[in-house]
């Protein structure tokens, strides 16, 4: 019996051994490009005077829509991504898995502004609606939206290429 109890610790203990020794294996992701879809301007409520112009990747898709700018370590100034929702209603975005601070501009389907979340934190999940339907999303650089002098009424137009 002593035997035995001794074959049990050396199987405890090789199994725990060999569980330490085991090498992680890293999680590699591929570096997600930008690729120009179109563009999108944005004019002043006032003047109708070009307040900003962005080159734009466009998500349409679900799967697009859910995964946005997920993954990626920076954006150029002049780029955004353009959400288009299949109808106008309340949108909620979140931060998930999203390393850049980006200001988030919800947009009406007359293709006016109607509210910001500005400065949204990287990776935090906690909801951030539009407060208002909205049936377009625009997501840019974090401060960029102050430092353009944005408002709620101005408009948007975009193209395709």
């Amino acid at each position: 019996m002593a035997n035995f109890g001794k074959i049990i610790i050396f199987t405890v203990v090789l199994i725990l051994v060999s569980c330490k020794s085991e090498s992680k294996q890293a999680i590699k992701t591929e570096t997600v490009s930008f690729t120009k879809e179109g563009e999108l301007t944005i004019l002043s409520e006032e003047s109708e005077a070009i307040k900003a112009s962005f080159e734009i990747e466009i998500a349409e898709s679900e799967y697009e829509t859910q995964t946005g700018l997920m993954y990626r370590k920076s954006m150029k100034e002049n780029r955004g991504m353009l959400f288009i929702q299949p109808t106008e209603s309340l949108q909620y975005f979140y931060m998930k898995n999203t390393e850049i601070p980006l200001d988030i501009i919800y947009i009406d389907s007359g293709m006016k502004i109607v509210s910001f979340q500005k400065n949204a934190e990287p990776f935090n999940e906690d909801t951030l609606p539009s407060n208002v339907p909205a049936r377009y999303v625009f997501e840019i650089n974090a401060g960029l939206s102050d430092k353009l002098g944005l408002q709620v009424g101005d408009s948007i137009s975009f193209t395709r290429d």
